[in-house]
């Protein structure tokens, strides 16, 4: 199944963008008549019948809405850009395929990249969430300070995932099913210990990831499968 995306739906727009278009028509070689999936990316899909065919814009009118199910967890990842974009890029990619509300980028001590363009990475969501047939885009939410995102953070389960070797206390041995849940997750050389204070002084809880030291993208991926894990 091919998955299209058009968040205009709900306000009446009936016509596939550029680049939906270009895809449909000339790749997938559609034809007037052909019914399509499509996505709001707020949680609906939509059986579109084709009723003009173009590489410019693809028109459709509406024959069926349907619900996606809905998530009885939240699950909302704060992570600290990687110097790479591609490395935070690929985690974007992948949090949305396994499952996730909402990505912060967030700016701490230690942060090797102070900007990063949100727009591109909207873009790699959009794609993961057509490929893994989801029906809604996760929020992503430009960068902030480290102080801003723990008073902004409204998840009932905190958390903060540190390296500390003597840090007994696993994600998935703390979090409980059926909630919503925020992590913390630094940069390559860690949140500083006044961050971490800082963190644990506002209710966050030191949690592990595991016995070893992973890469930022891989330890966001980490908390985010173990959280999707425990709703299983």
């Amino acid at each position: 199944m091919n998955l299209f995306y058009q968040p205009g739906i709900p306000k009446g727009v009936g016509n596939l963008d550029h680049d939906e278009s270009k895809h449909c028509a000339r790749v997938l070689r559609k034809k007037s008549g052909d019914l399509i999936r499509i996505t709001d990316g707020r949680g609906f899909f939509y059986d579109g019948r084709l009723t003009h065919v173009d590489a410019e814009a693809c028109f459709f009118s509406i024959e069926q809405q349907i619900a996606e199910p809905p998530r009885e967890f939240h699950i909302h990842i704060a992570i600290s850009p990687t110097k790479s974009a591609d490395r935070i890029e690929w985690f974007v990619e992948k949090a949305v395929e396994l499952g996730i509300d909402k990505i912060t980028l967030m700016q701490s001590t230690r942060t090797e990249r102070a900007h990063i363009k949100s727009a591109r990475l909207e873009k790699i969501a959009i794609s993961a969430m057509k490929q893994s047939l989801k029906a809604t885009l996760p929020v992503i939410r430009e960068m902030q300070p480290l102080n801003q995102v723990i008073q902004a953070i409204d998840e009932q389960q905190r958390f903060i995932a540190y390296v500390n070797t003597s840090n007994p206390y696993h994600l998935q041995a703390l979090a409980t099913p059926g909630d919503s849940y925020a992590v913390l997750i630094g940069p390559e050389g860690d949140f500083t210990q006044d961050e971490l204070q800082q963190a644990t002084d506002q209710g966050f809880r030191e949690v592990s990831l595991g016995s070893s030291r992973l890469r930022t993208e891989t330890a966001g991926l980490a908390a985010c499968h173990i959280l999707n894990l425990i709703n299983s």
